[in-house]
Protein backbone atom coordinates (compact mmCIF):
# COMPACT_ATOMS: atom_id res chain seq x y z
CA UNK A 1 0.00 0.00 0.00
CA UNK A 2 2.30 2.79 -1.19
CA UNK A 3 1.10 6.29 -0.46
CA UNK A 4 2.56 9.66 -1.27
CA UNK A 5 4.54 11.19 1.54
CA UNK A 6 6.05 14.63 1.69
CA UNK A 7 9.29 15.11 3.60
CA UNK A 8 10.05 18.36 5.35
CA UNK A 9 12.25 19.67 8.16
CA UNK A 10 11.01 19.30 11.73
CA UNK A 11 9.44 22.36 13.33
CA UNK A 12 9.02 22.90 17.06
CA UNK A 13 5.24 22.87 16.58
CA UNK A 14 5.58 19.20 15.48
CA UNK A 15 6.73 18.08 18.92
CA UNK A 16 3.35 17.02 20.43
CA UNK A 17 2.43 14.94 17.37
CA UNK A 18 5.91 13.44 17.07
CA UNK A 19 5.96 12.51 20.75
CA UNK A 20 2.54 10.85 20.41
CA UNK A 21 3.64 8.97 17.27
CA UNK A 22 6.86 7.80 18.97
CA UNK A 23 4.96 6.57 22.05
CA UNK A 24 2.31 4.81 19.95
CA UNK A 25 4.90 3.15 17.73
CA UNK A 26 7.05 1.88 20.57
CA UNK A 27 4.07 0.73 22.66
CA UNK A 28 3.23 -1.70 19.86
CA UNK A 29 6.79 -3.07 19.82
CA UNK A 30 7.39 -3.09 23.56
CA UNK A 31 4.10 -2.94 25.51
CA UNK A 32 5.93 -3.78 28.74
CA UNK A 33 7.82 -0.45 28.66
CA UNK A 34 6.16 2.86 29.53
CA UNK A 35 7.26 5.00 26.61
CA UNK A 36 5.09 7.91 27.70
CA UNK A 37 7.30 8.05 30.81
CA UNK A 38 10.35 8.02 28.50
CA UNK A 39 9.12 10.95 26.40
CA UNK A 40 11.27 13.45 28.39
CA UNK A 41 14.32 11.43 27.30
CA UNK A 42 13.21 11.84 23.67
CA UNK A 43 12.67 15.59 24.18
CA UNK A 44 16.19 15.89 25.58
CA UNK A 45 17.58 13.82 22.70
CA UNK A 46 15.88 16.13 20.17
CA UNK A 47 17.19 19.24 21.91
CA UNK A 48 20.76 17.95 22.27
CA UNK A 49 20.89 16.49 18.77
CA UNK A 50 19.60 19.64 17.09
CA UNK A 51 22.10 21.78 19.03
CA UNK A 52 24.89 19.52 17.71
CA UNK A 53 23.81 19.79 14.06
CA UNK A 54 21.61 16.72 13.67
CA UNK A 55 18.65 16.72 11.30
CA UNK A 56 15.05 15.79 12.02
CA UNK A 57 12.91 15.15 8.97
CA UNK A 58 9.16 14.63 9.14
CA UNK A 59 7.07 12.56 6.72
CA UNK A 60 3.48 13.63 6.12
CA UNK A 61 0.71 12.10 4.06
CA UNK A 62 -2.92 12.99 3.50
CA UNK A 63 -3.83 11.73 7.00
CA UNK A 64 -1.13 13.82 8.72
CA UNK A 65 2.11 12.85 10.39
CA UNK A 66 3.37 9.53 9.01
CA UNK A 67 6.81 9.38 10.65
CA UNK A 68 10.12 11.04 11.37
CA UNK A 69 13.84 10.37 11.30
CA UNK A 70 16.56 11.89 13.48
CA UNK A 71 20.11 11.54 12.17
CA UNK A 72 23.47 13.24 12.51
CA UNK A 73 25.32 13.72 9.19
CA UNK A 74 28.56 14.70 10.99
CA UNK A 75 28.65 11.35 12.81
CA UNK A 76 26.87 9.40 10.04
CA UNK A 77 24.53 8.06 12.70
CA UNK A 78 20.77 7.41 12.63
CA UNK A 79 19.46 8.05 16.13
CA UNK A 80 15.71 7.49 15.75
CA UNK A 81 13.23 6.55 13.07
CA UNK A 82 9.55 6.00 13.75
CA UNK A 83 6.61 5.44 11.43
CA UNK A 84 2.98 5.65 12.52
CA UNK A 85 1.40 2.20 12.73
CA UNK A 86 -1.20 3.27 10.14
CA UNK A 87 1.64 4.08 7.72
CA UNK A 88 3.62 0.82 8.05
CA UNK A 89 4.30 -0.58 4.60
CA UNK A 90 3.36 2.72 2.96
CA UNK A 91 6.84 3.74 1.85
CA UNK A 92 7.20 6.40 4.57
CA UNK A 93 10.10 4.56 6.25
CA UNK A 94 11.85 4.06 2.91
CA UNK A 95 11.49 7.78 2.12
CA UNK A 96 12.84 8.77 5.55
CA UNK A 97 15.81 6.40 5.44
CA UNK A 98 16.45 7.56 1.88
CA UNK A 99 16.77 11.15 3.08
CA UNK A 100 19.22 10.11 5.79
CA UNK A 101 21.28 8.15 3.23
CA UNK A 102 21.24 11.12 0.87
CA UNK A 103 22.63 13.37 3.61
CA UNK A 104 25.17 10.72 4.74
CA UNK A 105 26.38 9.43 1.36
CA UNK A 106 29.52 7.70 2.63
CA UNK A 107 27.65 5.59 5.18
CA UNK A 108 25.20 5.46 8.04
CA UNK A 109 25.16 3.51 11.30
CA UNK A 110 22.39 2.72 13.75
CA UNK A 111 21.48 0.57 16.72
CA UNK A 112 18.36 -1.63 16.72
CA UNK A 113 16.84 -4.03 19.23
CA UNK A 114 18.05 -7.52 18.33
CA UNK A 115 14.52 -8.92 18.48
CA UNK A 116 12.89 -6.18 16.36
CA UNK A 117 12.55 -8.49 13.37
CA UNK A 118 10.41 -6.13 11.31
CA UNK A 119 13.04 -3.40 11.62
CA UNK A 120 15.88 -5.83 10.94
CA UNK A 121 14.19 -7.01 7.74
CA UNK A 122 13.65 -3.40 6.67
CA UNK A 123 17.27 -2.42 7.32
CA UNK A 124 18.56 -5.53 5.55
CA UNK A 125 16.44 -4.63 2.49
CA UNK A 126 17.96 -1.13 2.67
CA UNK A 127 21.49 -2.53 2.50
CA UNK A 128 22.48 -2.36 6.17
CA UNK A 129 24.78 -5.05 7.54
CA UNK A 130 25.39 -6.24 11.07
CA UNK A 131 28.54 -4.81 12.68
CA UNK A 132 28.36 -5.81 16.36
CA UNK A 133 26.16 -6.76 19.31
CA UNK A 134 25.46 -4.63 22.37
CA UNK A 135 22.90 -3.67 25.02
CA UNK A 136 20.47 -0.77 25.18
CA UNK A 137 21.57 1.55 28.00
CA UNK A 138 17.96 2.29 29.06
CA UNK A 139 16.25 -1.10 28.74
CA UNK A 140 19.20 -3.48 28.97
CA UNK A 141 17.82 -5.33 25.93
CA UNK A 142 20.21 -6.87 23.39
CA UNK A 143 20.93 -4.65 20.40
CA UNK A 144 22.69 -4.88 17.08
CA UNK A 145 24.73 -2.13 15.48
CA UNK A 146 24.11 -2.01 11.73
CA UNK A 147 25.91 -0.06 9.05
CA UNK A 148 25.12 1.00 5.50
CA UNK A 149 28.00 1.99 3.28
CA UNK A 150 27.29 4.57 0.64
CA UNK A 151 26.78 3.48 -2.95
CA UNK A 152 30.32 4.42 -4.01
CA UNK A 153 31.99 2.31 -1.30
CA UNK A 154 29.55 -0.56 -1.90
CA UNK A 155 30.53 -0.66 -5.57
CA UNK A 156 34.21 -0.75 -4.65
CA UNK A 157 33.63 -3.59 -2.17
CA UNK A 158 31.66 -5.52 -4.75
CA UNK A 159 34.52 -5.19 -7.22
CA UNK A 160 37.06 -6.37 -4.66
CA UNK A 161 35.01 -9.32 -3.46
CA UNK A 162 34.86 -12.12 -6.02
CA UNK A 163 31.38 -13.59 -6.61
CA UNK A 164 30.65 -16.90 -4.89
Amino acid sequence: MAINVVLRPYAEADWPALRALWVETWRLSRPEIDFFARAPWLAELFKKSLSEGAQIVVAEDTAGLAGFVLYDPARSWLEQIAVAPRALGSGAARALIGRAKQDCPTGLGLEVNADNFRALAFYRAEGFQRVREGRNSLSGLPTLTLAWKGPFEAKIENLETPPK
